[in-house]
């Protein structure tokens, strides 16, 4: 390059030419890098006061030297400006805010003027290049792409893309891959960043929308958007599950996925190196794709819970280690595939779950009730889960419970509230104890147990309760009150009532300036 500003014409063409079908940029870019070089070279040799202006002819390659000067009114800077009547000496009839031109003699490099050249050059293509690489790779995220694996760094595979470079950062990698120089490697685009040292080419081979786009190549029913993939998920280099579903009602997506003797799959799988595969058919109704999810383990029965996302799956004895599976790989994919916490038990287990809480329940209504322990048992068995139950529950679903009268009805009924009212009774005092002030206990929405639990939290006064979000105070799993099962729109109207006060303070000055008025203007007349 350093050769192209002192070759003839036809030779500095042909190198610009060269050099943009190298790079694959625009030969303009090419242009401009030289003309800058040579601008520098110029004002080195006439000046760094000077504004020199350097331009070759696309067709020609002819170079030619400016100096530029702006016509003025009055001179700050002599090597770029000019005054009207010194550009008229010169024969021009120029106005204030025009540029003049001066043609400059040509220069030839020296040995230090080359190398200045050479390095903006080069970094001007290099520039290009790179915007030229990101420009082409930023659109193309979410893609398949083959490559060469050029080196492995450290864990991390660098893959020649052809016009650019991309890494497999070691996490990336699928676990017990081997990648050698030269090996031809399929891989997703993850990422394409431009940063400091040029783009930027992130790719995977262990990100679960790989194998979802590897089952699209395929599967033409996929690409045509016959058949969706629900979701994917991966333990890379043993196991992955993805759910299906077809749009017509035709096609079984399960069995397309497989193809004519597994043909496709195993396609698949011979890609991934021999990672094993689900393939599931997707449902709306949570519990039954987590009972897909969860095969080839059979599932006996299956309790949601929908406010925390959690779900409860209960398994033949025999199926709890196929259900679970090698390091608990089998749950935790379908956790993974559906988004749900997955708890699993046996039947024997939730058998003895369940004579606990019935035993606990009954003894609950047998202390607070003061009943013997068949009637406690008799309601646990109809559904009575708590004294609130008992206590606010229209008295016909008490009657309809075998054996019951009316008397019987209004007396449970009566110790239940009684219970209750001893219950909120000693919250209360417990929550004087702790320290939470009666202001925050006038708020209605808060209840004696709730009040126990802000004064355990440091939560104390209104100030306190206020400066919390509502997120901090009902979130089921980390807020405040999170075990209340309070909804946002609660959480808020009880974040609002501790900030009332706040307010009061700021409408008192307003409220005493407007009562000053008619004083003052009365002081006036």
């Amino acid at each position: 390059m350093v050769s192209a500003t002192s070759a003839n014409k036809l030779e500095l063409l042909q190198i610009v030419d060269a050099v943009a079908r190298e790079k694959l940029i625009e030969k303009g870019i090419v242009f401009d890098a030289l003309e800058e070089a040579i601008k520098k070279a110029a004002m080195a040799r006439y000046g760094e006061d000077n504004e020199i202006k350097a331009e070759i002819d696309r067709k020609t390659g002819e170079t030619h030297l400016f100096r530029i000067t702006h016509v003025v009114e009055d001179v700050e800077d002599a090597a770029t400006q000019v005054t009207v009547a010194d550009a008229k000496a010169k024969g021009s009839d120029a106005v204030v805010g025009d540029v003049l031109s001066d043609p400059l003699p040509p220069i030839d490099f020296g040995r230090v003027a080359a190398v200045a050249a050479k390095q903006i050059i080069v970094q001007k293509v290099r520039d290009a290049e790179r915007d030229r690489q990101y420009e082409e790779f930023k659109d193309r995220v979410g893609e398949i792409i083959v490559g060469v694996v050029k080196r492995v760094e450290y864990g991390h595979v660098i893959v020649d893309l052809g016009r650019a470079e991309g890494v497999i950062r070691r996490d990336q990698v699928i676990p017990r891959e081997n990648h050698r120089q030269n090996d031809r490697v399929r891989c997703y685009i993850l990422d394409v960043r431009r940063e400091q040292r040029g783009p930027q080419i992130f790719l995977s081979r262990s990100a679960p929308e790989f194998l979802a786009k590897l089952f699209a190549q395929e599967v033409p029913e996929i690409y045509d958007g016959i058949i969706e993939i629900k979701s994917v998920a991966r333990d890379p280099g043993s196991r992955a599950k993805f759910a299906v579903i077809s749009n017509d009602s035709s096609i079984d997506p399960v069995g397309a996925c497989v193809g004519m003797r597994g043909s496709r799959v195993q396609a698949v799988v011979s890609e991934l190196h021999g990672e094993k595969i689900d393939i599931i058919n997707w449902s709306p109704d949570p519990a039954n794709f987590i009972v897909n999810a969860l095969a080839p383990a059979e599932v006996a029965k299956v309790v949601l819970d929908e406010d925390n996302d959690r779900i409860e799956v209960v398994v033949p004895d025999d199926q709890l280690s196929l259900a679970i599976g090698r390091r608990g790989q089998n749950v935790r994919l379908a956790s993974q595939l559906s988004g749900w916490t997955i708890d699993i038990m046996t039947e024997a287990q939730e058998s003895d779950r369940r004579q606990e809480e019935f035993m606990a329940r009954s003894q609950m209504f047998v202390a607070e009730l003061d009943v013997d322990e068949t009637l406690a048992q008799l309601l646990v068995a109809e559904g009575f889960t708590s004294l609130e139950e008992v206590a606010y529950v229209e008295i016909d679903e008490l009657l309809a419970v075998e054996g019951f009268d009316e008397d019987l009805a209004e007396e449970l009924q009566t110790r239940a509230n009684e219970a209750l009212e001893r219950q909120a009774q000693k919250a209360d005092e417990e929550r004087k104890a702790l320290g939470v002030e009666d202001a925050v206990a006038e708020i209605e929405m808060l209840t004696p147990q709730m009040l126990v639990v802000l004064g355990q939290n440091k939560v104390l006064t209104l100030d306190d309760l206020g400066d919390l979000a509502t997120d901090e105070l009902v979130d089921k799993r980390e807020g405040v009150l999170g075990a209340f099962e309070l909804s946002e729109e609660e959480g808020n109207a009880i974040i609002m009532a501790a900030r009332a006060h706040w307010f009061e303070d700021e409408e008192e000055p307003e409220a005493e300036a407007a009562d000053a008025e008619p004083i003052n203007a009365g002081d006036g007349a």
